[in-house]
């Protein structure tokens, strides 16, 4: 049991391939892989991304929801003179700029959560392009090395033209620049809009 406790967290994560024998040991790498950057980028949130963090989690609950409505019920309810208490906010405009104060710091913490959530999203994507970048890479290999055999075995499908276009690289600068071109096309001809 101590030797546990002291396991390295990544030897916790490892699925157990008696209930997961359906799993390529693949698929179990990378699940180990993807939960322990989850884990590493958490404990290295800086103090201040935690607050915000947690300040627009529980911003974002029904308990938030209940007890302002409780709060401003009641602020509503004396104030309007429906209770025995004194009425201190006769106008409603303190109410009125408690709210506006919270909104504005809400708004911000908010704000602060989803930069951060983007920054780790581009991170995901620039993930995903690579990876899909050496798919392609290799595809093409695939597709040259497959299609030199079939030729060599005198298969009529070897020479399918479209074969040579494919078992070319593609530079995902030049794509970006040819869209990029089209979109620029198709603005001009709908009079830039």
């Amino acid at each position: 049991m101590a030797g546990d406790a002291e396991a390295p967290s990544h030897q916790r994560l490892i699925p157990d391939r008696e209930r997961t024998p359906e799993m390529a040991g693949v698929v179990d790498r990378n699940i180990v892989a993807l939960l322990e950057r989850r884990r590493e980028e958490e404990r290295q949130k800086s103090t201040q991304d935690r607050i915000a963090d947690r300040v627009t989690r529980f911003t974002g609950s029904m308990l938030f929801v209940y007890l302002h409505l409780a709060f401003f019920g009641s602020w509503i309810v004396v104030n309007l003179g429906w209770t025995p208490l004194p009425r201190f906010d006769q106008s409603f405009v303190v109410l009125a700029m408690m709210a506006s104060v919270e909104a504005i710091f809400l708004s911000t913490f908010v704000l602060i959560s989803q930069n951060r959530m983007q920054a780790q999203a581009d991170k995901r994507a620039d993930l995903d392009l690579q990876v899909s970048l050496l798919s392609e890479h290799e595809i093409t290999q695939l597709i040259t090395l497959v299609t030199e055999i079939a030729r060599r075995m005198d298969v009529d499908a070897a020479k399918h033209p479209e074969l040579r276009e494919l078992a070319q690289d593609v530079a995902p600068e030049r794509v970006l620049d040819h869209i990029e071109r089209h979109e620029h096309q198709l603005n001009h001809a709908d009079g830039g809009r």
